[in-house]
């Protein structure tokens, strides 16, 4: 585990039950309870981010997304005349 200097503090309430079982769990991980909150939570935290990344599809809606991707473009007559004018951000 990497050693960085921490300068921010995060404080949270517990029951006296639910510290003493973060307590435990620490101790049997070889931590202090922060230490153990603190690693659990990032876990928690990357598992929540990569889960809004991370998009799992069947390997038949793969394929139809291959497969869309490698077709040519469509050639959109309104679309294509909405990008010929002048953005509202460039007036």
């Amino acid at each position: 585990m990497q050693t960085t200097q921490k300068a921010e503090q995060l404080n949270i309430r517990a029951s006296a039950a639910q510290k003493a079982k973060l307590a435990e769990a620490a101790k049997l991980q070889n931590m202090n309870v922060s230490q153990f909150v603190l690693n659990k939570s990032l876990d928690a935290a990357e598992e929540v981010i990569a889960d809004q990344r991370l998009i799992r599809v069947s390997k038949s809606e793969y394929e139809w997304l291959v497969a869309k991707l490698d077709e040519p473009p469509r050639d959109i007559p309104e679309l294509r005349e909405l990008f010929s004018r002048p953005s509202v951000f460039e007036a």
